[in-house]
């Protein structure tokens, strides 16, 4: 069992890759099978797993985001009472609950089983910059 703390600076919404940290943890762990539990510890951005190859994938995913939990300045979300932290607080928050803050990815032989194109993802959802803290886990 091993566990690391890692930091990721953002510089606004967008999707920001770390497998190669994650792997590289897994490797320095010597731990050869089992699970490797990603978690973030915040609320207003999440984590997915995506397609690395195609930098249109992660464009889209941010565009579809914006368009599905626009600012709450926007017409559409008069009704939100959050506002304390900005127009981009609480749709970042709503954003979160739509994806996950938590990825389980297995892993054997000291590799994770991702597939041919996926790479983990920081999905940070708030326009300033912010540091991420993210918890790795790996453990039988």
């Amino acid at each position: 069992m091993a566990l690391r703390m890692i930091n990721i600076a953002t510089k606004g919404q967008g999707l920001y890759e770390f497998t190669d940290a994650v792997e590289a943890f897994l490797g320095a762990s010597g731990v050869q099978e089992g699970l490797m539990t990603v978690f973030v510890r915040h609320t207003s951005c999440s984590l997915v797993i995506q397609e690395n190859a195609d930098p249109s994938v992660q464009r889209d995913l941010k565009a579809f985001f914006a368009r599905l939990v626009p600012p709450s300045d926007d017409v559409s979300m008069r009704w939100i009472s959050h506002r304390d932290e900005g127009r981009d607080d609480m749709p970042a928050h709503i954003k979160a609950a739509l994806t996950q803050v938590s990825i389980g990815i297995p892993y054997s032989q000291g590799r994770l089983l991702l597939g041919t194109w996926q790479g983990i993802y920081l999905f940070e959802h708030r326009n300033r910059p912010h540091r991420r803290e993210i918890v790795l886990h790996c453990g039988p």
